[in-house]
């Protein structure tokens, strides 16, 4: 009978500190769940953002500018050496005048190359850095840099998803910066 006791008092001492341990981390573990959720929604944001930085690039250059003008936010800006175009329908308006409307999908012998994303984000709204090189077609028919920049990059999460909501376009390379003051 005593062992029986004994045996019974160990058991209702291991609930009680399964119990005990369980409420004491109870906090701890919710604080690792939500710091987790917000590491994992961090990570996506990033990745969602670095896919528009890349679209961007990738409609640019297959001239379906359409597309491109709905990667800003309806008050987003695009600053550069062409100007200044405001919302999607300003930005497109932009492009069209200062790179012609031709038929999407139809590029022609130039590109752009987008590298060193750097991306912060911030609850609903984000950062970035990246850096550009326009390549044309050379005169021995060769891919040459032409100019060579970086985007200076707010963005913001608009309807659900990642949108410019200011993207400055700088020439480091012939140097020209459309936020200098003449």
């Amino acid at each position: 009978m005593n062992i029986l006791r004994i045996q019974y008092r160990g058991r209702i001492a291991r609930l009680g500190c399964v119990l005990l341990t369980t409420i004491l981390l109870s906090p701890v573990l919710a604080q690792a769940q939500q710091s987790a959720a917000a590491r994992i929604q961090r990570q996506e944001d990033i990745e969602e953002i670095r896919t528009v930085l890349t679209n961007y690039g990738r409609f640019l250059d297959a001239h379906d500018l359409v597309a491109y003008s709905n990667q800003f936010a309806a008050d987003g800006e695009w600053v550069g050496g062409f100007g200044t175009g405001k919302g999607p329908a300003g930005v497109l308006a932009l492009m069209e005048k200062n790179l012609g409307v031709t038929a999407k999908g139809k590029p022609g012998s130039t590109y752009h190359v987008l590298t060193n994303f750097l991306i912060d984000v911030h609850g609903d709204t984000a950062s970035a850095w990246s850096r550009w090189n326009f390549v044309v077609t050379g005169a021995d028919n060769k891919p040459t840099i032409m100019y060579g920049g970086h985007y200076d990059d707010t963005l913001v999460r608009e309807n659900g998803h990642w949108k410019f909501k200011r993207r400055v376009a700088v020439n480091d390379i012939p140097h020209s910066d459309p936020l200098e003051t003449k």
